[in-house]
């Protein structure tokens, strides 16, 4: 299959597929949505250290590649920072983790949390940079792409799960969140088309993309999903999440072994 399709078709699993399948997911209960989350945790990890960061170590040197990682983990935090700041101005907001926590912070909040349209714009933006991560990956080879897809659509249906809720608590009938959602979810498509174009006669700076898709990939984990886990400390839920997270570390490395023969 052409590169180009590759990149269209993970970039529709990315966003519109996994915007579908997070609607499915909401009629789960609480406990499972945080099976979600860890399992997640687990999908990121493996992509970064077991696909992305290899990859990019190998096409470029170690130097270049670690500092950008670094530099893209402390420009994901301020960037997160100023979101924070900018929604903590008119209204008491903060960002909501997709965990069970999610349905309760939406059913509960004061003012319905962040608003309908700032759910939107941010998930618009995530999608969009999933959708370069998606087009730089596939274009240093298949089987990268196919991880780092996967371990996107992993962290994508937690996280729709927990927009959906806010929306609908923020007024939004339950269809037209749906609608919505969808919508946010073609920016993948969008990031992918814009990183396709931007790197495919670039392969000196693929290195530089790769290190800024680990980064960021890392980021979600570690900053946003994994502090949410930890909201659940009894030994039984802890090894409920080892367990999911050691799932998603083994299939991206199963994923990794099959591609490899």
């Amino acid at each position: 299959m052409p590169t180009l399709a590759s990149i269209v078709l993970a970039a529709v699993a990315g966003g519109v597929l996994a915007t579908a399948a997070a609607a499915l997911t909401l009629a789960l209960s609480a406990s499972w949505i945080s099976r979600l989350v860890s399992f997640a945790v687990g999908a990121l990890l493996g992509a970064v250290f077991i696909e992305l960061l290899p990859h990019a170590l190998e096409l470029g040197e170690a130097g270049p590649v670690m500092a950008t990682v670094l530099a893209g983990l402390l420009a994901f935090f301020l960037l997160e920072k100023l979101v924070l700041w900018r929604h903590s101005h008119g209204h008491a907001e903060h960002r909501a983790d997709a965990d069970e926590s999610l349905h309760e912070h939406a059913l509960h909040a004061h003012g319905g949390g962040r608003s309908g349209l700032m759910i939107l714009i941010g998930n618009s933006v995530h999608n969009f940079c999933d959708g370069v991560v998606i087009a730089s990956a596939f274009l240093v080879e298949v089987r990268l792409g196919v991880v780092t897809t996967a371990a996107i659509v992993a962290h994508a249906v937690p996280q729709q799960v927990g927009d959906f809720a806010i929306l609908v608590h923020s007024g939004f009938t339950k269809a037209r969140a749906f609608a919505f959602n969808m919508a946010a979810g073609v920016a993948t498509l969008a990031g992918a088309l814009a990183g396709y174009v931007a790197l495919a006669g670039m392969q000196a700076a693929l290195p530089i993309a790769l290190a800024v898709a680990s980064a960021s990939l890392l980021y979600v984990a570690v900053a946003d999903l994994i502090p949410s886990l930890h909201r659940r400390p009894e030994p039984m839920e802890t090894a409920g999440q080892m367990l999911a997270i050691a799932l998603g570390v083994a299939i991206i490395g199963g994923v990794h072994l099959v591609f490899e023969k």
